[in-house]
């Protein structure tokens, strides 16, 4: 057995200089004179994502959004109650200067609820619309897609105007979520498939087609965080049990303990994408970018070694993270043993896709690594010593351990685990493996 006769290293082993890195774990936001900097309520991050869109960020369309204080608040919250006779006479109460919700509950009946101005909240938009009063375009995610292109032909299931969040503009800034968003008449309207209830007080509250589930882990977003449980949240805000499936007319039962307050590290499913809601506190306490850099740097300083090639590995650079790179480590996933590219072992009556470990001959998948680079998914700021399984992409065991453990929604009932990074479904026992690098010879 060649194992014993070769320098086994494992990342953990690599002596992490940590007052070095300490100096990275701030923020950017902490690093720029914070008198000057706006208020940042929080960010949204889309899951599958490593970093940006694969066509690049632009404008509203990108992978993460940040929810800065408004120079005027623009929030809104119900007023009058108005009981219309007609779809027509709905029409007519509800002007295009004033928010609205229009609940239609049969051709004879229609429930107007208007809204009026808030000075104490900012509201922030998010749908597949790109009409103005979106503020974060979202469109349905692909796993592993590496171009729009890719996403296009998929008839989307992201409602257009999906949700909106209202911040608190004064300490501690709590964000809440509703369902649904306002249109460019600046009305909400559940038509008469929608499920639509009268509350116990008189007022309106309803479901959307695919509906906004929510899900707030338990322990915040930290090495201890364990997932909680999916809920959907109403138009007003309301919390609720799962429908049997998401576009059921029949709405679960109401969860009268929870609320619709975002906590850092909560998920915001659309059916189709999934949101993680980061707070600005959470992310002042997450690495950085510039962290990760580091990591990465280190990693490659400490010169592993492909076992069969001995050919030195390195991981490349953030900017080259979807070209393999010919130095790039390679891992065979049921062992973990880390090597470069070769064309040894391969198996031809499995497809190609089965490999032969040359260090311990199990057999399994073989796949190029990547660094996790969308910082706001790690829940430390540990070294990089675990893949996630299919896909190959590294980060810190306690980040590949919490998001293997997450039931995320697919479909339209269905839940399974993924990567943050590429949105591939995990496979195998754990859904990661632990890598075992060589170091060098010499």
């Amino acid at each position: 057995n060649n194992e014993k006769s070769v320098p086994q290293l494992l990342i953990r082993d690599l002596k992490f200089e940590k007052p070095s890195l300490a100096k990275l774990m701030f923020s950017p936001d902490q690093e720029n004179h914070p008198a000057k900097a706006p208020v940042k309520y929080g960010e949204l991050i889309v899951l599958g994502y490593n970093g940006s869109l694969p066509n690049g960020d632009r404008g509203r369309r990108k992978s993460r959004f940040a929810l800065f204080k408004r120079p005027k608040a623009n929030g809104v919250k119900p007023s009058t109650v108005h009981i219309a006779c007609t779809p027509q006479a709905a029409k007519a109460i509800s002007n295009k200067d004033q928010h609205s919700i229009s609940y239609t509950l049969s051709r004879a009946q229609t429930v107007v609820v208007e809204y009026t101005h808030d000075s104490n909240t900012d509201m922030f938009q998010i749908g597949r619309s790109t009409e103005s009063p979106i503020d974060f375009v979202v469109t349905d995610t692909v796993p592993g897609s590496q171009s729009n292109s890719d996403t296009q032909s998929v008839q989307s299931t992201i409602s257009r105007f999906a949700c909106r969040i209202i911040c608190e503009r004064n300490p501690p800034f709590t964000a809440r979520i509703y369902a649904a968003g306002f249109d460019s008449s600046k009305n909400i309207f559940l038509g008469e498939k929608a499920a639509k209830w009268k509350t116990s007080d008189g007022q309106m509250d309803g479901l959307t087609t695919n509906g906004v589930l929510v899900m707030h882990p338990r322990n915040g977003f930290t090495e201890d965080s364990k997932p909680g449980v999916w809920r959907e949240i109403s138009v007003c805000g309301n919390v609720f049990s799962l429908r049997e499936t998401r576009s059921a007319q029949q709405r679960g039962k109401m969860v009268e303990n929870e609320t619709n307050q975002l906590q850092d590290g909560s998920l915001i499913d659309l059916c189709g994408a999934t949101l993680l809601w980061r707070t600005a506190e959470g992310l002042s306490r997450t690495p950085t970018v510039k962290h990760l850099e580091a990591l990465r740097q280190e990693i490659n300083a400490a010169r592993p070694q492909c076992p069969v090639g001995f050919n030195t590995l390195a991981f490349p650079s953030m900017k080259r993270k979807d070209v393999v790179d010919e130095k790039q480590p390679w891992v065979y996933l049921n062992c973990g043993h880390v090597h470069g590219y070769h064309n040894w072992g391969n198996k031809e009556e499995r497809d190609g896709k089965d490999r032969e470990c040359p260090m311990c001959r199990s057999v399994g998948p073989y796949v190029p690594l990547w660094l996790g680079c969308e910082a706001g998914f790690y829940v430390d700021a540990g070294p990089p010593t675990h893949a996630f399984s299919p896909c190959g992409h590294v980060c810190s065991e306690k980040t590949t351990a919490y998001w293997s453990q997450i039931p995320l929604p697919h479909g339209t009932h269905t839940f399974h685990a993924a990567c943050p990074f590429c949105a591939h479904q995990l496979a195998g026992e754990q859904g990661y493996i632990r890598l075992i690098f060589q170091g060098p010879l010499d």
